[in-house]
């Protein structure tokens, strides 16, 4: 078994060391690069930090197999053609013909980036040609996160064609390779699968254009020696900031290392790029761990609110959402008992959500109205303007649902602008969800699509949150204005070109991310919005799992978590698994009977004080509810002085989780002395736990504690403080 992803063995102490080695580090990892004799880069270490950068330098070069292009398995951008027979992670055909690529080093440079960020940057060009590359890394050093990307520019004469263009080309080594990808379809979102990886190429990729995450996630875990584990072992997970179609490969070449090739996916997307100008990848952002699954989630966690989602160590609003209570069938008088309803249980805002635009095309159905923003008038006589009035006289802010992206071709905008939808001419329309996409990569889509949501804001400046859906995928590619196989990037292009500028105007106005519930969750859209809407699929007993499975990846403050009526289960247990992240209401107030109306108010007074610790503090998953009757997470302050556990039955057969053996507790401080309170109960009951007795961090974690779940108490919240 070889040790912390060293690549090759070490040499002699008199052994000369490589011409340059470019170690990018954080606190407590590494990423050593070499330029070797020829000139070419290479990867010689990837995994925990030396604690002396110089014997980074004792690292050996790889041995040669009989094959002359065995020098290109540990390349760092592995060029395509010419003596390389390998899978590229860069393919282009040069002006005058020619197919391949030579990337030999030029120079780099380290330099801060921010407090505690340093970029590092190499500069790589083809010998024969005026064709570069710049390898960019962004290293978090508290975070211990890298972000990886490339940049591609050429002074050719004419144009050059991109086939492919990687974001990044890892290589590890390891004994065996454990690879957990995430698959799903609508209401099924991100289930973990788990595979061993043999020789050969295992790939996950996207080819839906919009909604591009729907089937398979841009996410990875990698484990290597054995398979995945939460707190202990050696775990690569990584991601890919891309909100289009997306590809992973996974390699085991002849000398059983793994070649990781990430970024946009080729097809149907070769790019023309024309001389003296850019090409720049999304990020990889990935993370190397030696605490397991666990310690790669928390690092990810917090380079996310540290560096990436907007207001990510702030607060967030609690929100009742009409759709439940409604759907499209609500008038003026009917919202506004909402907002009172929402006053009543004690949310911040309340969401307006589908069917309140449209009039010569009316939105009382999704088959219709969608690209015609206009207030309903039969629906809001007085405008967006009133009903925002009218909550703020209740006592809550007002938000809003938008699907700018798309249109129904029952609508005023598809026959003003058939020109502005993605179809292909000589076919039928294809729809999907009774919809069609708009063509963002046309700037005059692009300045239509910012004009809707600023003219929100221009004629409602109270409007405090926006509900972004994007419903439909991409069927018959092919643009009107942009006749080339540009599409697919240059529509994700268009699209965070939109969000930039609106992000620009209104920095502080909550946005969530929403695609047909989680066809669009990664880091690349989640530059420009605040919260993620995870799946459709509203019953607890899924949105345990659903949860779960983002948590690898993404944090709690932008998970967007409502309490619903989906399933026949009591309002504690739909609170107790909705308040893993950022709570929610989707639900009829009015039906709500005195007892989990009382429930509901305090559970959000409770969730008022325990929500700084779920937002920002650490997660530890303590039981997996996919191997155990009882799952349960929790999460840690800063300080080591505040907790919050939430434990969850899950098997509901007979005796499940009955004399449930204690779970161990993660995260505290061995040294300090904690009591375990019990909170959101129902009114009239008592909890079985001691709040008066006090335990030692040393206790709860080596011991633990049983949190009493069983099928009278199917969800347990747990507060931990420390004793004063």
């Amino acid at each position: 078994m070889r040790f912390l992803l060293t690549l090759f063995s070490l040499i002699s102490s008199s052994a000369v060391a490589a011409t340059i080695d470019i170690p990018i580090e954080t606190s407590r990892t590494a990423l050593v690069l070499r330029v070797d004799n020829d000139g070419h880069l290479v990867t010689v270490h990837h995994g925990k930090r030396l604690q002396q950068t110089a014997e980074y330098a004792r690292l050996r070069g790889i041995t040669h197999l009989n094959e002359g292009y065995s020098e290109y398995y540990n390349s760092v951008y592995t060029p395509a053609g010419s003596r390389n027979l390998l899978e590229p992670a860069i393919q282009a055909t040069h002006a005058d013909g020619n197919p391949s690529l030579d990337l030999v080093y030029v120079r780099h440079e380290t330099k801060p980036a921010g407090t505690g960020v340093t970029l590092t940057t190499i500069l790589l060009k083809d010998p024969q040609y005026a064709f570069e590359v710049t390898l960019n890394y962004k290293a978090y050093q508290n975070e211990d996160v890298l972000e990886s990307w490339s940049t591609i520019r050429h002074t050719e004469k004419k144009a050059v064609r991109l086939q492919k263009y990687a974001s990044a080309n890892l290589y590890l080594s390891a004994g065996q390779y454990y690879l957990t990808h995430y698959h799903g379809n609508w209401a099924s979102e991100v289930r973990p699968e788990e595979v061993q990886l043999t020789a050969g190429m295992k790939v996950i990729d996207s080819k839906l254009g919009t909604r591009a995450q729907m089937l398979q996630a841009p996410m990875f875990m990698l484990s290597l020696n054995q398979p995945a584990q939460e707190e202990q072992g050696e775990v690569v997970a990584g991601t890919l900031a891309w909100s289009g179609n997306f590809q992973f490969q996974f390699e085991i070449d002849p000398y059983h290392n793994v070649r990781l090739l990430a970024g946009i996916n080729p097809y149907a997307s070769e790019y023309t790029l024309e001389p003296g100008r850019d090409f720049t990848t999304p990020a990889l952002i990935y993370t190397y761990s030696n605490q397991g699954t666990g310690g790669a989630s928390r690092s990810l966690h917090r380079w996310a609110r540290n560096h990436r989602i907007p207001q990510g160590t702030g607060d967030r609003l609690t929100l009742l959402n009409n759709w439940e209570a409604t759907q499209f069938d609500f008038d003026e008088p009917k919202l506004v008992d909402l907002f009172k309803d929402g006053k009543k249980l004690g949310v911040d805002l309340f969401l307006l959500d589908d069917g309140w635009f449209g009039n010569k095309f009316p939105r009382n159905d999704d088959k219709a109205g969608l690209g015609d923003w206009q207030e309903n008038k039969a629906k809001l006589p007085h405008g967006l303007g009133y009903l925002v009035q009218q909550a703020e006289a209740a006592g809550v802010k007002f938000g809003i649902w938008i699907e700018p992206e798309m249109v129904n071709p029952k609508s005023e905008l598809y026959t003003k602008h058939p020109d502005w939808v993605i179809k292909l001419p000589n076919r039928p329309d294809a729809v999907f969800r009774n919809q069609q996409v708009l063509d963002l990569s046309n700037p005059k889509v692009q300045d239509f699509v910012y004009g809707v949501v600023d003219d929100l804001f221009t004629k409602n400046p109270k409007l405090a949150y926006i509900k972004w859906d994007c419903n439909a995928v991409i069927y018959n590619a092919y643009s009107s204005v942009n006749q080339t196989s540009h599409l697919y990037v240059d529509y994700v292009r268009g699209l965070y070109r939109v969000l930039e500028k609106l992000r620009a105007k209104y920095p502080t106005v909550p946005m969530m991310l929403c695609s047909g519930g989680g066809a669009r969750v990664d880091y690349g859209a989640l530059k420009y919005f605040t919260e993620y809407w995870p799946s459709d699929n509203t019953s607890p007993a899924e949105r345990i799992f659903i949860q779960y499975n983002y948590s690898a990846f993404f944090p709690a403050i932008a998970s967007c978590n409502h309490i619903t009526d989906w399933g026949n289960f009591p309002i504690k247990f739909r609170t107790d698994v909705a308040m893993m992240g950022k709570m929610g209401y989707d639900i009829v107030v009015s039906k709500l009977d005195a007892n989990d109306l009382a429930f509901s108010q305090q559970a959000l007074k409770n969730y008022g004080r325990l929500k700084p610790v779920i937002y920002q503090g650490d997660l530890f998953r303590l039981q997996s509810p996919h191997t155990n009757d009882v799952g349960s997470v929790m999460y840690v302050s800063e300080k080591q002085d505040k907790a919050v556990w939430f434990s969850y039955l899950i098997n509901s057969r007979f005796k499940a989780g009955s004399d449930l053996p204690p779970i161990r507790l993660r995260g505290l401080q061995p040294g300090k002395r904690y009591t375990v309170q019990e909170t959101n109960l129902m009114p009239g009951t008592k909890s079985p736990i001691d709040g008066s007795v006090t335990y030692s961090g040393d206790f709860l974690m080596t011991v633990g504690l049983n949190p009493a779940v069983n099928d009278r108490r199917t969800s347990v919240v747990l507060e931990i403080s420390e004793a004063l």
